[in-house]
């Protein structure tokens, strides 16, 4: 299985409602390459599928998004999940981070 198809599989265990961060992904599969993670969101083949969208940045920042609208289509799924967003941050995201050390 390949780097960018690790970071698929796990992030298709992260629940709607719930988000995590490019740090959290990378923890978990035992690197600091959280920057190869963001590269394997935007090359994500499948990103409704695989909920990328879910995943953004350790400060709260929503990150990017490839897909259609970009950024703007992030928010509007993560709201649509129960996310709530003000500007491009996600308002108490600790209370809603799923992390995946205990899970793996």
């Amino acid at each position: 299985m390949t780097f960018n198809e690790k970071c698929y599989d796990l992030i298709s265990q992260i629940p709607a409602g719930s988000i995590s961060t490019y740090k959290e992904v990378a923890k978990a599969l035992n690197t600091k390459a959280y920057r190869a993670v963001g590269s394997a969101m935007a090359k994500n083949p499948n990103p409704i599928i695989v909920p990328c969208h879910r995943v953004i940045k350790s400060n709260g920042d929503v990150g990017l998004f490839s897909y259609k609208e970009g950024t703007k289509t992030k928010i509007t799924l993560l709201q649509k999940e129960g996310i709530d967003i003000a500007g491009e941050k996600v308002i108490g995201f600790k209370n809603k981070l799923f992390r995946f050390s205990s899970r793996i």
